[in-house]
C-alpha cells in the first residue's frame, strides 16, 4: 500500500514539471476527439451537398416549378405581378396559406389535382430527391457553430505547440506528436471549410 502511494506521489511530482499541463491535457482532448467530429461533420455537409445537387438536376422538380410560376402568372393575371420570371422559395409557403372562396380548398390541393391529371409523371418527384429527408434533419445553425468550434480546437492546438518551442526536453516526444497531428489536421479542417462554404 505504502508503494503504491509513493509510486502516484511521484508521478504526480513529475507531472507538475510540465508546464502548462492544464493546456496540453485540453489539447490531448481535442486530439481524441478530432476524428470522430471531424468525419460526423464531413458526413453531414457531404449530405446536404448531395441534397443540393439532387435538387438543382430533378428535372421533374423543375417542371414543377414552371407549373407553380404558371399558376401564379395566371392568378396575378392583369397585375404588376402577373409576368413574373421567377419567385421565391418562402412564397412557395402560400400554396397551403391560399385557400378557395369555400375555404375546402387550397391552392396546393388545386396544384396537386392538376398534376394528377395532366402530369401524372410528376407526382413520384420524390424519388430524385433520396439525400432530402436526411438533409432536413440537420441544423445549419449547428453546423456551423461545430465547424468553428473544430477551427478554434486547432487554433488552440497551434498555440500550445508553438508556446512548448520553449519547454525543453520534458515537451520533446509532445510536440512530435503534435506537429504530425497539426500537418494531417490542417488538411482535414481546410477540406471541411471548402466543403462548407459550398453549402
Amino acid at each position: 500500500y505504502p508503494t503504491n502511494y509513493c509510486i502516484l506521489l511521484q508521478f504526480f511530482l513529475e507531472l507538475m514539471k510540465v508546464p502548462r499541463m492544464e493546456s496540453k491535457l485540453r489539447v490531448f482532448s481535442f486530439k481524441i476527439q478530432f476524428g470522430s467530429q471531424v468525419a460526423d461533420l464531413g458526413k453531414s455537409l457531404k449530405t446536404i451537398d448531395s441534397s443540393c445537387n439532387e435538387i438543382r438536376s430533378s428535372l421533374k422538380l423543375k417542371e414543377i416549378m414552371k407549373k407553380i410560376l404558371l399558376l401564379g402568372n395566371t392568378l396575378n393575371q392583369g397585375t404588376a405581378r402577373g409576368a413574373a420570371v421567377g419567385f421565391r422559395l418562402d412564397s412557395l409557403l402560400k400554396l397551403t396559406d391560399t385557400r378557395a372562396t369555400n375555404n375546402k380548398m387550397t391552392l396546393m390541393h388545386y396544384l396537386c389535382k392538376v398534376l394528377a391529371a395532366k402530369s401524372p409523371q410528376l407526382l413520384n418527384f420524390h424519388v430524385d430527391l433520396v439525400s432530402l429527408e436526411a438533409t432536413s434533419k440537420i441544423q445549419l445553425k449547428m453546423l456551423a457553430e461545430e465547424m468553428q468550434a473544430v477551427s478554434k480546437g486547432l487554433e488552440k492546438v497551434e498555440h500550445e505547440f508553438k508556446a512548448s518551442e520553449s519547454d525543453g526536453p520534458v515537451s520533446e516526444i509532445f510536440r512530435e506528436k503534435l506537429k504530425e497531428f497539426t500537418d494531417n489536421a490542417g488538411a482535414d479542417v481546410q477540406s471541411l471549410s471548402s466543403l462548407f462554404s459550398e453549402v
